[in-house]
């Protein structure tokens, strides 16, 4: 036994029962080697013996493996117990998560239905003020344009011509002297009005640029100053100096905004005007400073006057031109729509 046993099964419990085992065997051993026993009694003994030992390794060396066996079975018991609880906890925690994501997500839900009321009252609101901004801004402009207008001689885009009269009393709000540079005659002092000035001197420096001289031969005429200049001519023509010339109150000249041109080589007059580079000049190119041809060829007011040009203001002077239209041929309201930005 101690022989094919190891030394670590000797105090095993299993041993008890191969040990009573070798103790019979062995007092039989005793008892017999007195007397006297064949070789092969003697090697079937032994070979018991070994079969027992051998049997008895086996049978410790299974119990130590059931043992280990049964250990194992109770750990992984232990860690399966173990993976439960704490897959257990992790649904816990994980069906809390799904309820607290279901509580955002309605949260959520209702937020964008507020946000979606919220946009809807935002635009209605934008619609209203944006309504309201431009009534005001409308309503600004009328304002503007009436004070403009209040500010504007309502008389600058009359018919004056047979049409309309002008009073005694009317002068134009500012009325200045011409520049001695731009009269043919330097002796006697003319005047325009305030507002047109700009616009004469411009006309008559880019005609001399391009080589035409233009001078002014007549501008602002008063009531009185008409009167007897068509008394004069009265005197002399009779009743033909209807043809050419206004009586008082009639005449674009007591607006202070028409004016007759002359140039060189006509002796300073009138006559023969239309046959001259300032003539061609002025038809090119005076709408572009706001002056229109009062008088054309064919008008039913007064003979041909070439050099008699009236300021109408540069968007009617222009729109005059493109239509190949004169002042007297439209309309009176029509006209009135040019007056709040005459001056512009």
């Amino acid at each position: 036994f101690n022989l094919i046993t190891p030394t670590k099964y000797h105090k095993n419990t299993n041993s008890s029962i191969v040990g009573s085992l070798s103790s019979i065997v062995l007092q039989y051993v005793v008892m017999k080697t007195s007397q006297s026993i064949s070789p092969i009694v003697l090697l079937g003994i032994i070979a018991l013996m070994l079969i027992c030992g051998f049997l008895t390794y086996k049978t410790i060396t299974l119990a130590d493996e059931v043992a280990s066996l049964t250990t194992s079975l109770a750990q992984e018991t232990q860690a399966k117990e173990k993976f439960i609880v704490e897959n257990a906890t992790s649904l816990d925690a994980l069906e809390l998560a799904s309820t607290s994501i279901a509580a955002l997500s309605s949260k959520l839900s209702l937020t964008s239905e507020e946000l979606d009321d919220l946009t809807d009252d935002y635009t209605a609101e934008k619609e209203k003020n944006d309504n309201f901004e431009g009534q005001i801004k409308k309503i600004t402009g009328t304002v503007n344009v009436l004070d403009k207008l209040s500010k504007t001689d309502e008389e600058l885009l009359q018919k004056y011509s047979k049409v309309y009269f002008l009073n005694e009393h009317y002068v134009p709000e500012k009325i200045v002297s011409i520049e001695k540079k731009y009269l043919y005659n330097e002796a006697v002092l003319k005047s325009i009005h305030a507002s047109v000035k700009s616009y004469l001197y411009e006309m008559i420096d880019d005609a001399l640029d391009d080589g035409v001289k233009i001078w002014v031969s007549s501008a602002y005429r008063s009531f009185n100053e008409q009167a007897s200049l068509k008394g004069a001519y009265t005197a002399t023509y009779g009743t033909g100096a209807n043809t050419f010339s206004a009586d008082q109150g009639y005449s674009e000249h007591q607006l202070g905004t028409t004016l007759d041109f002359t140039t060189e080589g006509i002796g300073g007059g009138l006559d023969g005007f239309q046959n001259t580079a300032a003539y061609t000049w002025l038809l090119k190119n005076a709408q572009d400073y706001g002056f229109t041809l009062s008088y054309p060829q064919g008008n039913t007011y007064y003979t041909f006057e070439p050099w008699h040009w009236r300021f109408v203001g540069e968007d009617l002077a222009s729109d005059l031109s493109d239509e190949d239209a004169h002042f007297y041929d439209w309309d009176q309201r029509k006209i009135d729509t040019y007056l709040i930005k005459i001056f512009d």
